[in-house]
């Protein structure tokens, strides 16, 4: 017997008209930053969003690195990398090769900037008093603005840096402070939310990590949350 013929009823002559995402591209390279800002020329990137080390870890001391009362210790790698703030030289080379830029935890080492800024960015993570770690976290911008804040409270399972940000507020700096198509740097990927953010924000993301353990878990998590199908 035939297959009864399929018949589609149109009420709307007017054809619908989906358009795909640009998606944006990732160079993601394990790589000493200073060597990699190297091969650029003076600035080659619209905007650097980068997250240095912040200096705050002295010895044994583990500040600012604390978790909210009766949670067990994390299970990823908490590294050698916080002792010391990033030398003069890491902050000339990023603003050669910058055309703006916004650096979280300047507030650790302001004395290395270059100017202060009239725009600094909170990020408020909404949490209670019963959290041993920062409550916000501030970034210097070269940008001539106002000051904002974003408020997000970060999940905390599933963490696989120690600084991890949340995808959500890079996807925020990046629709408030760049343009689709533009040249993005980070020089310290850490945990990759910087890059999840550029790949659907549909910019180019140019990025380094130095410590092989980190680059491998944010390579995978890169890898599994840019495969996600996007439903129309």
């Amino acid at each position: 017997m035939d297959a009864e013929p399929f018949t589609l009823e149109v009420k709307d002559q007017t054809p619908a008209v989906v358009t795909a995402p640009a998606y944006g591209t990732l160079d993601l390279r394990r790589a000493d930053c200073m060597d990699m800002m190297s091969e650029f020329p003076d600035g080659h990137f619209d905007l650097a969003i980068v997250d240095p080390p912040y200096g705050i870890r002295v010895g044994d001391d583990k500040r600012g690195i604390g978790r909210r009362k009766g949670h067990a210790r994390a299970s990823y790698k908490m590294g050698e990398w916080d002792h010391e703030a990033s030398p003069l030289e890491y902050f000339a080379e990023l603003r050669r090769i910058s055309r703006n830029q916004i650096v979280w935890g300047a507030n650790h080492f302001i004395e290395r900037m270059p100017i202060n800024s009239s725009c600094w960015i909170v990020w408020d993570k909404m949490f209670s008093n019963e959290v041993s770690f920062a409550a916000v976290e501030l970034a210097w911008t070269s940008f001539d603005s106002p000051a904002k804040k974003f408020q997000y409270h970060p999940p905390q399972d599933g963490r696989i840096h120690p600084t991890q940000k949340p995808v959500a507020l890079y996807k925020w700096l990046l629709a408030k402070y760049a343009k689709p198509g533009q040249r993005i740097l980070d020089t310290h990927l850490g945990s990759g939310s910087h890059a999840i953010a550029c790949y659907y924000a549909g910019m180019h993301l140019t990025a380094c990590e130095i410590d092989e353990d980190y680059f491998k878990a944010a390579s995978e998590r890169i890898e599994r949350e840019t495969a996600q199908t996007v439903l129309f």
